[in-house]
């Protein structure tokens, strides 16, 4: 993609989810929740299989594996979770790569002087450490994670998108995600939302209401510019 010197990004700030919106980390996802799922004998899951289950933390997506695997008890989810953690935290940059075309985007919005935002799920260490693995950490005003504002807090709560804009200090803003966590805390604050449709799909994009939908980050500034002037 090239530099558009004629540029015009309507939102001061633009937030991003991580997990199936900047970052395709089904892969190494996987890979952990089967890494949890083999300690206990159940049968592995496709990357495919996993990619729905992503989105509302590392317990959710366990749960989730265990559910279709048989399920489990509390104490049994509590102690396979802290596994795959472990798992993670050491393979968490195996085959996690960015989107096509994100980078350039991030590079052309903070060009123009759009401060950037990842609000996640993901716990906030994590976060950053397959940023930080990746090199991209530099790029972000701030990282929200699904621990950081405490329990009960995380997406589809509006307090992290809130504290997305205090951190970033204000302004007008617009949050791009890939599930009803994302869609509905960004509407809840009162943001204009944008689905990916490349992202790891709960649902069709279609049904998660969001303001517009992209199928690729070639599609996000003219989106954004359009969501502007709906919202002016």
């Amino acid at each position: 993609m090239t530099q558009n010197s004629s540029l015009r990004v309507p939102f001061d700030i633009v937030g991003f989810d991580l997990d199936g919106t900047l970052l395709d980390t089904s892969g190494d996802l996987a890979a952990a929740v089967n890494h949890a799922l083999a300690s206990v004998g159940r049968p592995l899951l496709t990357v495919e299989q996993v990619k729905p289950m992503i989105g509302g933390g590392a317990r959710h997506m366990l749960a989730q594996g265990m559910t279709a695997t048989g399920g489990c008890d509390d104490a049994t989810l509590d102690r396979l979770h802290r596994l795959l953690l472990e798992y993670y935290e050491t393979h968490i940059a195996v085959l996690t790569i960015p989107y096509p075309d994100a980078l350039d985007v991030l590079d052309q919005l903070a060009a123009h002087g759009t401060r950037l935002a990842i609000v996640t799920n993901k716990l906030e260490g994590l976060a950053r450490k397959v940023l930080e693995a990746l090199d991209l950490t530099r790029r972000f005003d701030c990282i929200i994670g699904g621990d950081t504002m405490g329990p009960g807090n995380a997406k589809p709560s509006p307090k992290p998108i809130y504290e997305m804009i205090a951190r970033c200090g204000g302004g007008t803003a617009a949050f791009v995600g890939d599930s009803m966590f994302d869609i509905r805390a960004g509407q809840a604050a009162g943001l204009p939302t944008v689905a990916c449709s490349f992202g790891f799909m709960m649902q069709p994009v279609e049904e998660l209401g969001a303001d517009a939908i992209i199928h690729g980050y070639t599609e996000l500034i003219p989106t954004l510019d359009r969501l502007a002037v709906v919202n002016g």
